[in-house]
């Protein structure tokens, strides 16, 4: 029996590598049941940007741009990036919203 840690580890695992799986395919795999599921996605999603999608083609979903080994922004950074950019001339501005686009930590659903 694996340990909640472990196999949240593996479910973050899987959504990074699916990007999109629905929760009976998720219970299925890792062997419990879709409460046990649901938990881990809630938890999951205090620190990573995933999240459900209900209905027809909906299930657990990351959110577009988002890799769990790419290195991304911290809040502070980008809050001070956001700070600054309206006084940076108009190529300067384009640069830092580059900045941005590459390093801001996507935002879920």
């Amino acid at each position: 029996m694996q340990s909640a840690m472990d196999r949240r580890q593996k479910l973050l695992e899987v959504l990074m590598a699916r990007r999109q799986e629905t929760v009976p395919n998720l219970m299925q795999e890792l062997g419990v049941s879709r409460c046990t599921i649901l938990r881990d996605i809630d938890v999951l999603s205090c620190s990573y940007p995933i999240f459900t999608v209900r209905g027809n083609g909906g299930g657990v979903r990351v959110a577009d741009g988002y890799y769990l080994d790419r290195r991304y922004l911290k809040p502070d950074q980008e809050a001070l990036i956001h700070k600054l950019l309206p006084g940076l001339k108009p190529e300067e501005q384009v640069v830092m919203q580059s900045i941005l686009d590459s390093f801001a930590k996507p935002k879920a659903g």
